[in-house]
């Protein structure tokens, strides 16, 4: 009965999701209870599908796992983007990349690109009942136009600066919008979304087979709330990052060490964040990862460099500060103990250590449970308010069944909805008391033994009961 039980609830999370993104507004601007309550739902039909997962056997629980995923994602896609505006900037990159100009040169406010302007993306502006024009519509921000002052609505956010996207991000932008007109609003990059996060489940249930453990732990990855509504509602483009991450520690593991530099290489040249995946993947044969990385890295930034000089930095700085790393505001677990700069001192010295130490540890065989371990600490230690930073810690989640660790995104998730720092505080200590139970529990003979036949080859005959707990752990 686990198979059916499983189907109805991943038909019931692919309603609610179909309903979330197709029938709210966009969250910022209205109803501040309504999606909090359904993600929460959603978040507890995720866990309710991965125990009734547990008893799906073979071949059909990996079926269930991949319709689930595409279930999942098509219904992610039943509306425009509802918590971020990021998306809009990324086709409008798109859109000025093929039009020959570059977007680290030019802001969207630019009066230089009028003629470029979508209506969708640039609606005219209003006249109000005071008489002032002002703009109307869901994420529709209001920004005067550089150099003339009149008033320009958009739904970019932060039009009056330059894009802050690297060279393979941009790429990708360009890319999507070749293949579509320019009316074409927000669903390419949605549909691009899906079918990454499509090709991170199916590479996940490769590596998982080939590692002898548990394909269904690709669920974890495949059905999360998070996957659907960061990387295809929202469309971020850390998917892109995480893919590329994904394959450069399964290169790793192969002990594929070019083609693992390669892979890094290209998935910090896509968001940068994914640097924080090197030292789980950097042992043994450091030095022809790090070249292919650096080589990588080196050849997509050139052009932009050559081009637009120290222009290719975008709006990074002012972002870094404006989020208040800088300041050691935004760590807001550190900044409780030592407050200002010394939050941002204390964070670099505790990830630098964590960085040694998983560098030194991590078995180069399988580098999943470092890259776990280490994404995990960045992501408790920075306490980023945008929840979609998760998207590169959740593949290692599904390759370890370490699923504890899903009370990070979780709490993150909870800090894109409620900006409320006492009540992110609350959820991060909960999620670092919930990941250190798991970890303790795991360290226990016993647990190993009651979970050694969902990890050894769970698609062939399952494993004698009478064999000892010496035959067992030597596994």
């Amino acid at each position: 009965m686990r198979a059916p039980l499983t189907v109805i609830l991943l038909v019931a999370s692919t309603a609610l999701t179909a309903f979330s993104v197709a029938a709210l507004p966009y969250y910022f601007r209205t109803d501040r209870v309504t999606l909090p309550v359904i993600t929460a739902v959603l978040w507890l039909l995720f866990a309710a599908s991965l125990w009734a997962l547990r008893g799906v056997r073979g071949r059909a629980g990996v079926a269930i796992v991949l319709l689930g995923a595409v279930a999942l994602g098509g219904a992610a896609m039943a509306g425009p983007p509802n918590t971020s505006t990021d998306s809009a900037r990324y086709a409008w990159d798109g859109i000025v990349q093929n039009a020959g100009i570059s977007p680290y040169a030019h802001v969207p406010a630019d009066p230089a690109l009028e003629e470029l302007r979508p209506e969708w993306l640039f609606p005219e502006p209003v006249v109000e009942a005071d008489g002032e024009l002002g703009c109307e519509g869901q994420r529709i921000m209001t920004f005067e136009e550089v150099g003339t002052g009149e008033v320009l609505c958009t739904a970019i956010n932060r039009a009056n600066v330059p894009t802050i996207y690297p060279p393979v991000a941009q790429a990708a932008f360009a890319a999507v919008r070749f293949l579509v007109p320019v009316e074409a609003e927000y669903w390419p990059m949605q549909a691009l979304g899906l079918l990454i996060s499509l090709a991170i489940t199916g590479l996940l249930l490769s590596a998982l087979h080939r590692a002898g453990r548990d394909p269904r732990w690709a669920a974890l990855w495949a059905w999360c709330p998070l996957v659907a509504t960061e990387a295809v509602t929202n469309s971020h483009i850390d998917v892109l990052g995480a893919l590329l991450l994904v394959l450069a520690t399964m290169a790793a593991a192969s002990n594929r060490r070019w083609l693992a530099g390669i892979a890094l290489g290209a998935s910090i040249a896509t968001k940068l964040i994914p640097v924080i995946g090197a030292p789980a993947i950097a042992r043994p044969g450091w030095w022809r990862i790090a070249l292919a990385a650096v080589a990588v890295f080196l050849l997509v930034y050139i052009p932009a460099v050559v081009s637009d000089g120290p222009g290719v930095l975008g709006y990074l700085p002012g972002y870094l500060s404006e989020e208040g790393y800088e300041s050691g505001e935004r760590f807001i677990m550190l900044s409780w103990l030592a407050p200002g700069l010394g939050a941002t001192v204390l964070a670099g010295a505790l990830l630098a250590v964590a960085a040694v130490l998983v560098w030194r540890k991590t078995d180069p065989a399988d580098p999943w449970l470092g890259q776990l371990i280490l994404i995990g600490v960045v992501l408790l230690v920075v306490t980023p308010r945008y929840s979609w930073y998760a998207l590169l810690l959740l593949p290692m989640i599904a390759m370890t069944g370490r699923w504890e660790w899903l009370l990070v995104p979780l709490a993150l998730t909870e800090r894109l909805l409620f900006p409320d720092v006492a009540a992110a505080r609350i959820a991060v200590v909960l999620a670092i008391v919930g990941v250190l139970i798991g970890t303790v529990r795991r360290a226990q003979p016993g647990w190993n033994l009651r979970v050694l036949e969902e990890i050894r080859h769970p698609l062939r005959r399952p494993i004698r009961a009478d064999k000892s707990r010496s035959e067992a752990h030597s596994g």
